[in-house]
């Protein structure tokens, strides 16, 4: 009798360490992410101004918004997650020069901006029609999405409700929050058999926590809704949080593009071909805005 009770206790056991550990990823995940590096353009030698405008629902998000004068056209650079728009002010010089405007900022929950939770994507698109309200307040008419990893994510939910959007670069952007998960239990040695169900749980209890279905906002879901805007994807081979890549490809409308990199992990790209990455991206942008 002992014998049998204990065999039944171990799966209720593992059970419950699967709830825990979901219920403890789902806070890690959305919880608020703070400054960890301090820069700004004038470090680039740009002239800006910091700006606060509101997302869709009105939360005051903070940013900088570099003019290019005399154009209508404006680049949007959106970081990774736990990021901010000081990592990526690097990236802007070689769109300015090409006669683009510039607008960094910082998600909702990140950095200077204001926001407790993140979700990635489904508020955070918010964010991303916010910033392009604020660019056509500023006289921009036609504007291109560069979205980073959770970036990436964001600019894919987005862009179907934007026609002010004539192209989008997705380096590293998720098809799936549940498989960006699994690759980041991969990548801290959980076992395969593991990561992929308590990456489900994780989503399915943050669903719970935001009243909202997560899943329904998984980018492979929405990417066919952007036709018949372009789309550039920057996927590196290596990408352990894009492992199902192949389906957010699938699931894209023309007119749409690739760039595929063997040997190459998650938004490496443009550390490791810095030049080919600027070159690629500017060209797309030029071509269609």
């Amino acid at each position: 009798m002992h014998d049998a009770c204990f065999w039944l206790l171990i799966p209720a056991g593992l059970a419950l360490a699967v709830l825990a550990a979901g219920l403890g990823l789902s806070f890690h995940l959305t919880r608020r992410q703070y400054l960890s590096e301090v820069h700004t353009p004038s470090e680039h030698g740009l002239d800006f101004e910091e700006v606060t405008f509101a997302a869709t629902d009105g939360l005051a998000l903070r940013g900088w918004w570099i003019p290019a004068p005399g154009s209508d056209r404006a680049v949007i650079i959106m970081h990774g997650h736990g990021g901010s728009m000081d990592w990526d002010v690097h990236r802007a010089p070689p769109f300015h020069q090409a006669g683009f405007g510039v607008l960094l900022f910082d998600f909702r929950a990140h950095g200077r901006s204001e926001g407790r939770l993140a979700t990635f994507g489904y508020l955070e698109r918010r964010d991303v029609l916010g910033a392009v309200a604020f660019l056509k307040s500023r006289g921009v008419r036609r504007i291109g999405l560069l979205g980073f990893s959770y970036g990436g994510m964001a600019a894919i939910l987005a862009a179907p409700d934007c026609p002010e959007v004539r192209a989008v670069v997705s380096d590293g952007g998720p098809a799936r929050l549940r498989t960006a998960i699994a690759g980041r239990g991969t990548e801290l040695g959980l076992p395969r058999w593991l990561v992929r169900p308590l990456a489900w749980w994780t989503v399915a209890i943050t669903s719970a926590r935001l009243g909202v279905n997560l899943f329904h906002y998984e980018p492979v879901r929405w990417v066919g809704k952007l036709s018949p805007r372009p789309i550039l994807f920057v996927h590196g081979e290596l990408d352990h949080y894009c492992t199902d890549f192949d389906d957010l490809f699938a699931a894209a409308s023309e007119p749409r593009a690739v760039w595929r990199l063997p040997g190459v992990g998650h938004t490496e790209a443009s550390e490791r071909y810095p030049e080919e990455f600027q070159r690629r991206v500017l060209e797309f942008f030029q071509a269609h805005m």
